[in-house]
């Protein structure tokens, strides 16, 4: 039996303008990095103020992109931590208008982010030591019929559950890889 947390499909436009949010982005990397914190916590290692970090922290919440860690909270404090997940969003011809404007900005919002995590790695990889050579780039195209495309989806999850699975807990000697995966028909 698989400890893999079944796939949530994301189709509410409210919830992906919560996720687009540059802090509420930010709070979720560290809470996934480093594991529950409080809002005092995250605030200070985002360098904001604990005003901001709670409402975000709430926010997310109530999307269900975080949860509540309440074996390490006392009294008042409230821990949070990023759930094990797997989102994914429905077929586009399934989706609102609205959903699909929401799709197509969360979109190049990460498309963004990725390019700037990607110089930042490029910038400082001659620093990185034997790290600076884990950089993995391959580009290709397959002639694939719509169910070939849902089966190369299901395999490369598969086997990216497969790694995070054996992730868990993070060897000592590992560290964070970015992986980004796009496949999408070529337009003429």
């Amino acid at each position: 039996m698989s400890d893999s947390p079944e796939p949530r499909q994301l189709s509410d436009a409210a919830a992906l303008r919560a996720l687009r949010h540059p802090l509420r982005k930010r709070i979720m990397r560290v809470l996934d990095r480093d594991g529950p914190a409080t809002a005092t916590s995250l605030a200070r290692a985002l360098g904001e103020n604990t005003g901001a970090t709670s409402y975000h922290l709430r926010q997310l919440a109530a999307h269900g992109f975080i949860e509540e860690a309440s074996e390490h909270g006392s009294g008042r404090e409230r821990w949070w931590r990023v759930p094990r997940h797997d989102l994914r969003f429905p077929p586009r011809s399934r989706m609102s208008p609205e959903m699909r404007r929401e799709l197509a900005k969360f979109e190049q919002f990460e498309a963004v982010e990725d390019a700037e995590a990607l110089a930042r790695f490029q910038a400082r990889r001659d620093l990185m030591g034997k790290w600076g050579d884990a950089e993995l780039f391959a580009r290709g195209e397959l002639a694939l019929t719509l169910p070939q495309v849902t089966e190369f989806w299901n395999d490369y999850m598969a086997l990216f559950t497969r790694y995070v699975q054996a992730s868990d807990p993070p060897d000592p000697d590992a560290r964070t890889i970015l992986v980004r995966f796009m496949a999408f028909p070529e337009v003429d």
